[in-house]
C-alpha cells in the first residue's frame, strides 16, 4: 500500500498548486467563453436548446461558478465550497448534456466534464495545500504546532 508520509510535503504542495492552476484555468476559460463570447443570454438560449432545466438560472450560475470559482480555485480560497460547486456544475452538464456512449469531447462526450468533476472533487476533499489563501485565512499562517511560520517555513514545514 502507498504511504503518503513517504512523499515529501513540499512536493505534495507543489503538485496541488499545479493541479489547482490547471483546473482553475480550464474553468475560467469556459466561464469567460460563456460570459464574453456567447454572453450569458446566448448561453441561456443554448442551454434551452440542449434541454437544460431552468436555462435562465443555469446559464448565469454556470458562467459565474466557472469564472469566479476557477479564480478562487487557483488561489486556493474557499476550496471545499468552490470545489463542490464546480463539481456540481460539471456533473450537471455530464448528466444533462454529455452522458453519451462516446467518451470523446469532440463528439459531445463526457471525458472533459468527468475529468473536471473528478479534479474539483479531489481538491475539495483533499484541500488546497499549504500554498493557498485558505491556509492563511483559516490557520493564520501557523504551522502544526500553532506557531506562526515564516514564508520559508511555510514552504518547508509540515502542516
Amino acid at each position: 500500500m502507498y504511504a503518503t508520509t513517504g512523499f515529501p510535503t513540499i512536493a505534495r504542495d507543489i503538485v496541488t498548486v499545479i493541479a489547482r492552476i490547471g483546473l482553475g484555468a480550464i474553468f475560467i476559460a469556459h466561464g469567460w467563453q460563456k460570459f464574453n463570447e456567447w454572453t450569458v443570454a446566448g448561453t441561456a438560449e443554448s442551454f434551452s436548446q440542449m434541454g437544460v432545466p431552468l436555462p435562465d438560472l443555469a446559464a448565469p450560475f454556470s458562467t459565474f461558478v466557472e469564472l469566479i470559482g476557477g479564480a478562487l480555485l487557483i488561489l486556493g480560497a474557499l476550496t471545499p465550497l468552490v470545489g463542490a460547486l464546480l463539481a456540481a456544475n460539471v456533473i450537471g452538464a455530464l448528466v444533462i448534456v454529455h452522458l453519451t456512449p462516446v467518451p470523446f469531447v469532440d463528439q459531445g462526450g463526457w471525458e472533459l466534464v468527468a475529468a473536471l468533476a473528478a479534479g474539483a472533487l479531489l481538491i475539495a476533499a483533499a484541500g488546497p495545500g499549504r500554498l493557498s489563501i485558505d491556509r492563511l485565512l483559516f490557520t493564520g499562517g501557523k504551522n502544526a504546532r500553532g506557531k506562526r511560520s515564516s514564508a520559508a517555513e511555510s514552504v518547508t514545514a509540515g502542516a
